[in-house]
C-alpha cells in the first residue's frame, strides 16, 4: 500500500491547484454520461491546448510517458536505433527509448539553461555517424520548465536531418523566442500530472505540426484498431486514451494557466530576493531568449552544504524538498550507454535542491522556508 508521507501543517513541493471551473466540465460529463475514454471534454481538451500553445494539432493521453513513447513510434524509431537525450532528466524521458527497443546515447547540460549542450549534441551525432550509427531522433527535455537553446540544437538537428522530440512535460507556459516550448521539434510532449503546473490528476498531450503524425499517434492510443466492424489489429498498439473525466479537469485548468505561471514566476522571485543575504547560494537565471514557468524553484547551496543534509533539516520543518535529479549516465539501469558529458549535471545533481513551488503556497509558507533555510544556511 502506499504511504503518504503526510502530517498536519506539511508544506508541500508542489500540489494541484484547482481554478473552480473544473468541477464544471466534469459534472457535465457525469450527467451525461461520458464516463469513458471519448466524450466531449477530450476533443475540448485537444483543442484548448492548441490554443494556448499555437500547435496545430494535440492528441490528450494518460501520461506524458505515453506521448513520450507514441512520439518514438510515429517518428519511426526501431529496435536497435540510438536515441540521443538529455542525461539531466527524469527517467521518464528515457524509460520510452527502452520501450520502443532502442538505446539512448545521453548528453549533458550547459551551464546557462541546465538543458542539453548544443556543442556536445553535435559531438555525440558525429560519434554515431563514423561508427555506422547514425541518431534516429533527438530527445530535448526543457528541464524544471526552463526552455533549452532550441535555435541551436534545431541548427545542428536539420544539419543532420534527424528528428527533434521535445520533452516538455515540466515547460507547459514556457517560451523560447516568443514560442511555446514543445513547437519546434517534429513533436512536442507535456504531462500533467499532479505535481506539474496544471493537471488532470493523470495525463499528458502530444503536439505537433503534422497532422498524419497527429493520426498515427491517436491510432496508436487507442490499441491500433483497424476500421473494420470487427476488432482487427495488423500492429502492436497501447491503451494511452485519456479519459473524458480527466479531459474536463484538463479544460478548467488550463482556464487559469497563465495565472499560475505568473504566480509561480512571482515564488521564484520572492525567494531570491528574500534569500539575497545567503553567500553562495545559487538560481539558474533566465536567459534573455528565455521565458521560464518556474514550475520549480531550484537552487544550488554554498559550498560546504550538502543537499541530503539540508533536505533532512528541511523535513525536520515539515518542509517537503527534493534533490536536483541524478543525471540518466548515473543511473544503474544505463550504465552500458554512451555519455557524452562535461560534468555540468554531476555538479548540480552534488548541489542543487528544489524548494516548495506550489501555486497555492501562502506568504506565510513562503517565510516559514525562508526562515528554515536561513536558519541552515547562514
Amino acid at each position: 500500500m502506499t504511504q503518504l508521507n503526510y502530517r498536519p501543517g506539511r508544506i508541500f513541493l508542489s500540489v494541484p491547484h484547482m481554478g473552480g471551473h473544473e468541477r464544471n466540465y466534469v459534472q457535465k460529463a457525469l450527467e451525461d454520461n461520458w464516463v469513458t475514454t471519448v466524450g466531449p471534454n477530450i476533443p475540448g481538451f485537444e483543442h484548448d491546448i492548441c490554443q494556448h500553445t499555437n500547435a496545430q494539432h494535440a492528441v490528450a493521453v494518460s501520461s506524458g510517458t505515453a506521448a513520450l513513447h507514441l512520439g518514438l513510434r510515429v517518428l519511426g524509431v526501431q529496435p536497435g536505433d540510438e536515441v540521443i537525450c538529455s542525461t539531466f532528466t527524469f527517467i521518464a524521458s528515457a524509460n520510452p527509448i527502452l520501450y520502443v527497443g532502442a538505446t539512448p546515447v545521453f548528453v549533458d547540460s550547459e551551464p546557462e539553461t541546465w538543458n542539453m549542450s548544443p556543442e556536445l549534441l553535435d559531438q555525440a551525432i558525429s560519434a554515431g555517424i563514423a561508427r555506422g550509427k547514425k541518431p534516429a531522433c533527438i530527445l530535448v527535455v526543457h528541464i524544471y520548465g526552463m526552455p533549452a537553446k532550441m535555435k541551436e540544437i534545431m541548427e545542428v538537428a536539420n544539419r543532420y536531418e534527424i528528428p527533434v522530440l521535445e520533452d516538455a512535460a515540466e515547460a507547459l507556459g514556457s517560451r523560447y523566442s516568443g514560442h511555446q516550448v514543445g513547437t519546434f521539434g517534429r513533436i512536442g510532449v507535456f504531462s500533467f500530472n499532479g505535481n506539474k503546473i496544471i493537471t488532470t490528476s493523470g495525463g499528458g498531450a502530444l503536439i505537433t505540426a503534422d497532422e498524419e503524425l497527429a493520426k498515427q499517434a491517436v491510432f496508436l492510443a487507442n490499441q491500433a484498431k483497424e476500421p473494420a466492424p470487427y476488432y482487427l489489429h495488423t500492429q502492436m498498439g497501447y491503451n494511452y486514451m485519456l479519459s473524458n473525466i480527466n479531459a474536463g479537469i484538463g479544460r478548467g485548468q488550463l482556464e487559469v494557466l497563465e495565472k499560475r505561471v505568473k504566480q509561480r514566476r512571482e515564488i521564484y522571485s520572492y525567494y531570491r530576493d528574500q534569500l539575497s543575504e545567503v553567500e553562495g547560494l545559487e538560481f539558474v537565471p533566465e536567459p534573455k531568449f528565455c521565458f521560464a514557468n518556474r514550475w520549480l524553484t531550484t537552487i544550488l547551496l554554498p559550498e560546504g552544504f550538502k543537499p541530503e543534509q539540508v533536505l533532512q533539516e528541511l523535513e525536520h520543518e515539515n518542509i517537503e524538498t527534493r534533490l536536483l535529479l541524478k543525471p540518466m549516465h548515473q543511473q544503474p539501469l544505463f550504465a552500458d550507454c554512451t555519455y557524452f558529458g562535461n560534468g555540468t549535471s554531476d555538479q548540480l545533481f552534488e548541489r542543487g535542491l528544489s524548494l516548495p513551488s506550489s501555486s497555492s503556497l501562502t506568504e506565510e509558507e513562503l517565510n516559514k522556508v525562508i526562515r528554515a533555510l536561513k536558519q541552515i544556511l547562514l
